[in-house]
């Protein structure tokens, strides 16, 4: 699903989201860089914010575009899992699509009055409720997209919700534990889930202007090759 005209704003948020998940999974390749866990915060709220965007855009559309996007998440839910969990050490957890397909039935209940989407909808939220510990960012990852729609045209404070429900969505109850221990890690990446929604919503109405290439299809591929990549690179470091 494509808007005619590209947003530049939107493909720069996509870019940034896509590296902050690649500086978040070099910590995996084999040296120690707890730091890196911190920008790896910003990279699931963007992604969200991401999905929330083009769907608040697309809404006056036929659902076409819409069950085209849910089938490619679902397609490269299932092509990632191998190298994911060949990559990460011991996941408990699918990799991270299955969370952003569930969020996108969410969304898709609450924009389309028809009752297969809302059906899909609570069905989606059953299964992040029940199966919270086996999806990546849990039951909360599952509602941000849906959050984040709903503050995407509101005034700057609203968006302090998304970023509550950004950091439920993260260990939030091992990074406050670490904070009481003085661990300046857990601070920083408290700060930043905090904080992930609200600088992606500026870059979204200020970057403008900018125009990176742009993220289409072939991004999807992505997310699996750059396990293929890293777990390589770990190989010849090793």
């Amino acid at each position: 699903m494509h808007l005619k005209q590209r947003d530049g704003a939107l493909d720069l948020l996509k870019w940034l989201a896509l590296l902050c998940m690649l500086l978040d999974h070099l910590r995996y390749v084999g040296y120690s860089a707890d730091w890196l866990y911190v920008p790896g915060r910003l990279a699931f709220p963007w992604f969200c914010l991401a999905m929330a965007a083009n769907l608040a855009r697309a809404r006056t559309t036929t659902t076409g575009g819409q069950w085209r996007y849910l089938a490619w998440l679902i397609l490269f839910s299932v092509v990632s899992e191998i190298p994911y969990r060949i990559f990460i050490p011991d996941p408990d957890t699918l990799n991270v699509l299955p969370t952003l397909a569930l969020g996108l039935l969410v969304i898709r209940g609450w924009q389309q009055p028809a009752l297969v989407s809302r059906l899909l909808a609570v069905g989606a939220v059953l299964l992040a409720a029940f199966f919270s510990q086996r999806l990546m960012f849990g039951f909360f990852g599952v509602l941000l997209p849906l959050v984040l729609l709903l503050v995407f045209r509101r005034p700057w404070y609203f968006v302090l919700l998304a970023g509550l429900v950004s950091l439920a969505a993260n260990q939030w109850q091992v990074l406050y534990y670490a904070t009481r221990l003085g661990n300046h890690v857990a601070m920083a990446a408290i700060a930043t889930c905090l904080i992930a929604p609200w600088l992606g919503l500026f870059l979204l109405r200020h970057a403008g202007d900018v125009k990176p290439p742009p993220m289409r299809r072939w991004a999807y591929a992505l997310y699996p090759v750059h396990f293929v990549a890293l777990l390589a690179l770990r190989q010849v470091l090793a």
